[in-house]
């Protein structure tokens, strides 16, 4: 059993959970995901694990996300899901953390009060939230209790929120349930559509990742996808160009753009000259769609920065937390009503 840390912060996200150990860094980095055995409702795998078996089990075998659009849509797997990984990083019924979990701003206080309890019954001694975005500017490294405008774009599985924060706090918001998922849905779709082809939700994640993009780039090649003809059902295989793949997601790429667009409108003016000189920075896995910050940059008429650890930023920044608790628990203690 490894050394247990005292205190743990965990980006449970909609595509991957994160825990950061205080003192260690970050400890787990899975998939949010779990396999599940319909007829005992036994949890089989967990994260990477369970990752792999999605569209490849047995009819009573399931690979789930209990995690949506950054809300908990099955309670009890959540869960589950929380106490193995938190036995993964050494939590025992002897040795019982404080959590902090970053959450979307999006989410309701029902949705919040699900995510408390939730921890606290995987074995959190105490559980306090913080809100991504906040999350995000303190793991980019932003000078958030200056008297100076910054901007942070999350866009994450489930949801895409951007912020204005000053002094501690966030002067302006928007949050959108729309996030990386959304896009490989849309891929399906088109490719069952234009195509006549159906395909799953990890080939549309991978075509994502190989030919996707938000605005056209450099050396563009077609990709080669394989999947069921929706007709015949037999296996079959079709050439995609990045530009049907564009075509594919952008709508929600639209969505994501008018939000930021939307958030710095709302800003005073003085904190929208800073976010001018400053940029706007840009996290979460969504943040790697080729050509993202461009089209950001486009719409908002601001510099885009792309972070050192668009995937970590949200985690690195509540583990910062934790390291100075007491001095930034005023940023959570108000996301914890």
């Amino acid at each position: 059993m490894m050394r247990m840390s005292r205190d743990l912060a965990i980006d449970l996200g909609t595509a991957n959970t994160l825990v950061y150990a205080r003192g260690r860094g970050i400890v787990l980095n899975e998939p949010t995901v779990v396999a599940l055995d319909t007829r005992s409702r036994d949890v089989l795998a967990i994260g990477e694990e369970a990752w792999q078996m999605i569209g490849r089990t047995p009819g009573y075998i399931v690979a789930v996300r209990p995690m949506r659009q950054g809300a908990i849509t099955d309670f009890d797997i959540t869960e589950r899901m929380l106490q193995a990984l938190l036995r993964r990083v050494g939590v025992t019924r002897l040795n019982r953390p404080r959590v902090l979990i970053c959450v979307p701003s999006a989410i309701t206080a029902v949705e919040r009060r699900a995510v408390k309890e939730a921890a606290r019954r995987a074995g959190a001694s105490a559980c306090y939230l913080i809100e991504q975005p906040m999350a995000a500017a303190i793991g980019a490294g932003l000078a958030i209790h200056e008297p100076i405008g910054s901007m942070v774009v999350d866009v994450g599985g489930g949801t895409s929120e951007t912020a204005v924060i000053s002094l501690g706090g966030v002067v302006s918001m928007r949050a959108i349930r729309c996030g990386g998922f959304d896009l490989d849905a849309a891929i399906q779709t088109y490719v069952r559509t234009e195509h006549g082809m159906a395909i799953g939700e990890r080939t549309a994640e991978a075509i994502k990742m190989a030919i996707g993009s938000a605005h056209p780039y450099p050396g563009e090649q077609r990709a080669e996808v394989r999947g069921r003809d929706v007709g015949t059902g037999m296996p079959r295989t079709v050439i995609l160009s990045p530009a049907e793949v564009r075509t594919a997601v952008e709508d929600h790429v639209s969505q994501i753009v008018q939000a930021a667009v939307n958030c710095l409108g709302e800003a005073p003016p003085e904190l929208a000259q800073d976010i001018i000189f400053e940029g706007i920075h840009l996290v979460g896995g969504g943040a790697l769609l080729r050509g993202i910050s461009q089209r950001l940059a486009d719409g908002t008429a601001v510099p885009v920065h792309l972070v050192d650890t668009p995937l970590e930023c949200v985690v690195l920044g509540a583990g910062r937390c934790l390291e100075s608790f007491e001095r930034l628990r005023p940023i959570f203690a108000a996301a914890d009503s």
